[in-house]
């Protein structure tokens, strides 16, 4: 089983509400306004401002 990208369409930034992107490599979705990176875990995006990566300048 992998993550599901028909998700995409409904999941939202829990900080700001916006558009995530899938980042396959890193099993991330990346909210690009806050800068935030969301893991995804066993295929399941863990949505959580506390368990988000900030994002450097460089990322």
């Amino acid at each position: 089983m992998a993550f599901d990208t028909q998700l995409m369409d409904i999941l939202a930034c829990p900080v700001c509400k916006g558009k995530l992107d899938y980042d396959k490599e890193n099993q991330e979705l990346i909210c690009k306004f806050d800068r935030l990176a969301y893991p995804i875990e066993k295929d399941i995006p863990v949505l959580l401002e506390n368990e988000a990566r900030r994002l450097t300048q460089e990322a």
